[in-house]
């Protein structure tokens, strides 16, 4: 019989983080541990209000699965039928998946990327996100945080200022390409426009998310006039209309708390270019555990932006290191 345990842990973050929809300075995930006495393994759940997901919530259904029988599991498939018959959301289902998959990995020998069929990476470059801030302070926080080691940036922007965020990064780091990542801030598809054509001049390389999710038409209208790549986040969640995505966006950008497991999101990825987009592994705010997970399905993306324990001050397990703006997995969790 195999011991689980959920545990919840504040992390304090570096700045406030700051998008389009909302900002905070501390964020609580959640930590799952499976083991049977003598290997165990561990996963992380990044709850996100946007999907509906609290720590009281996720709490209650991992309760409920303590409940009925998660202790009794003995694969992977016994464990997706158990979450399956019951409400778990995609942040926890990811963390219950991923820890069980990791002791198995150490009960059987066994390297992550050997058992999902990937290739592995020793290293790979993220982006660093910028918070939605005043412009004018953009150029001391490129310095603080040392931006500039980075291989391209990505920016929080809003309607109201986003045009001066993207000015003032361009202008502090001048060197490296950018990414626009608005969250849906937008509604109108010409507005949107109106801000590509402002910034032509700078290098930028995508367009994240800019209308909402809902707004399936406006996106068919938009990607056949944006100048830049669109690449879909709130869009794809642990499914999507593969054939609307494909009208809509350039590329996909797939986090394991939203695909609900490694399983989910390796098969994302793998649908995202079998339809002709371009892929993109991001994060929320996470600790080095999901962060490592992540990277362990980062070979052959075209795009990485994993900078989620970067912003968590004093981030407690080490299991991920960033030098010169690339990431180096440690250690299974």
């Amino acid at each position: 019989m195999l011991q689980w345990n959920l545990e919840a842990l504040d992390l304090t973050l570096r700045y406030t983080w700051k998008i389009s929809r909302n900002a905070s300075d501390l964020k609580t995930n959640l930590f799952v541990t499976v083991g049977d006495g003598r290997v165990q393994g561990r996963g992380e759940a990044a709850p996100n209000v946007r999907y509906g997901e609290t720590p009281v919530l996720l709490q209650e259904q991992f309760a409920a699965l303590q409940a009925n029988g998660i202790d009794q599991v003995a694969s992977v498939d016994e464990l997706q039928h158990l979450m399956g018959q019951y409400q778990v959301l995609p942040a926890l289902r990811f963390a219950i998946e991923s820890a069980f998959v990791h002791y198995l990995c150490r009960k059987n020998n066994q390297t992550v990327t050997e058992f999902l069929g990937v290739q592995p990476v020793a290293s790979a470059p993220t982006a660093y996100s910028y918070p939605i801030m005043e412009p004018g302070k953009i150029a001391a926080f490129t310095q603080e945080h040392g931006l500039h080691r980075f291989e391209y940036l990505k920016v929080k922007v809003n309607q109201e200022s986003g045009l001066d965020m993207m000015t003032q990064v361009a202008k502090a780091a001048p060197q490296q390409p950018l990414m626009v990542d608005a969250n849906e801030a937008w509604q109108d598809p010409d507005a949107l426009m109106r801000f590509f054509e402002s910034l032509k001049k700078l290098p930028i390389i995508m367009i994240e998310q800019p209308l909402p999710a809902a707004l399936q038409d406006e996106y068919l209208y938009l990607k056949k006039r944006t100048p830049y790549d669109l690449y879909a986040d709130e869009s794809v969640t642990d499914h999507a209309d593969w054939e609307l995505l494909q009208q809509q966006f350039h590329g996909v950008n797939m986090k394991l708390m939203k695909a609900g497991g490694y399983l989910n999101g390796l098969s994302i990825l793998q649908k995202t270019r079998a339809m002709g987009l371009k892929t993109m592994i991001g994060c929320m705010m996470e600790t080095s555990m999901g962060i490592w997970s992540a990277l362990q399905l980062a070979h052959n993306v075209d795009l990485l932006d994993l900078d989620g324990m970067l912003v968590v001050k004093d981030e407690p397990f080490k299991l991920v290191r960033e030098e010169a703006g690339r990431l180096y997995p440690v250690e299974q969790p």
